[in-house]
């Protein structure tokens, strides 16, 4: 499906995501002193606080299960949480990602911070005031210029893995995520879509993907979304299950796979269009559309399955939003509480 008029918004999105697989590896590729920092503050300390707000909150959460796999005790909060209830950070590794390095909550943290010798930044941009507060990973390409997250997406997974990988994680999956990219058909996924009324986005250590799924959906789409982790879904909310509304379910080569096809099951049963985003090399759900992509597991499927889901939500949001991506309450930096 392409808009044969796209408007300015659109553009902008096509644009960063036409690069972002090769700035995700030249980011990969261009950090590896600070990653080594960062690793070995790890090594001495294995507690982590990843703190960021929005698209970068979610980055946040697709890479605390690789993480806790190596043993580094990681979670994940978003900044403004940590403002006005916040964890004592003295005694943990801190890494703050913001895709400008200038939100409000960027500055007002490092006002409030002090002297902390384990905080390290994630940003696009070199000059920031992030930047200039910390050592930090600097994302290769400089701003993303459209409204909703894509391209920072991909490369802030990416110099996460560069961290990883100094930690010992073997990254050859995750490269060839970013050398090889794939793109299932996405047709019959929105054609199946094209009529619901809100979607519920899930999935078990894929939940970070579905927070920046979700998000898209509703900066783009204007479209009510929720996501949940496959576990809180079950408690209680798929009473919203029904032909109006929508589940895309993520999955990686992953312990919990069966659970998410478990719970597709279920929302097939219940009437509704499920999409299963699959990295786990396993078979279709019956009645699912299933968009499946080579077999990975940790951050390598996040960085193979977040592509079609950025594409699966722009193309949803196109035919139902005119100039899409032209936000009209929200700005790309967010500087007011």
């Amino acid at each position: 499906m392409t808009d044969p008029n796209p408007g300015p918004g659109l553009l902008a999105l096509q644009a960063e995501m036409a690069r972002q697989h090769d700035d995700a590896r030249r980011s990969y590729d261009g950090n590896g002193a600070v990653a080594a920092k960062i690793a070995a503050a790890l090594r001495s300390n294995p507690s982590l606080v990843l703190l960021g707000m929005g698209a970068s909150h979610a980055v946040n959460r697709m890479v605390e299960p690789t993480y806790r796999a190596l043993g580094i005790q990681a979670i994940s909060l978003p900044l403004s949480e940590q403002l006005y209830a916040p964890l004592d950070l003295s005694r943990s590794v801190v890494i703050v990602t913001s895709q400008s390095g200038e939100s409000v909550e960027v500055i007002r943290l490092f006002e409030a911070l002090g002297q902390h010798n384990s905080v390290f930044g994630l940003t696009l941009e070199g000059g920031s005031s992030l930047a200039k507060s910390c050592p930090s990973l600097i994302g290769a390409g400089g701003t993303e210029r459209a409204f909703a997250a894509t391209r920072s997406l991909l490369i802030s997974l990416a110099l996460h893995q560069r961290v990883l990988a100094e930690l010992g994680d073997n990254p050859a999956s995750a490269l060839a995520a970013l050398d090889q990219p794939e793109m299932p058909d996405l047709a019959p996924a929105l054609a199946a879509l094209k009529g619901v009324s809100a979607l519920v986005f899930s999935g078990r250590e894929m939940r970070g993907l579905a927070e920046a799924a979700a998000l898209g959906a509703m900066e783009l789409g204007r479209l009510p979304a929720q996501a949940l982790e496959g576990g809180q879904f079950r408690h209680g909310p798929l009473e919203i299950l029904g032909a109006s509304v929508g589940v895309i379910l993520s999955k990686g080569d992953e312990a919990t796979a069966d659970l998410v096809d478990g719970l597709a099951k279920l929302c097939v049963a219940a009437g509704s269009p499920t999409v299963v985003l699959d990295a786990s090399g396993g078979r279709a759900v019956p009645g699912t559309i299933h968009l499946p992509v080579r077999k990975a597991a940790g951050v390598a499927a996040a960085l193979a399955l977040l592509p079609p889901a950025q594409k699966l939500v722009i193309e949803l949001a196109d035919s139902r939003v005119p100039n899409v991506g032209t936000p009209v309450r929200s700005g790309k930096i967010t500087r007011e509480e």
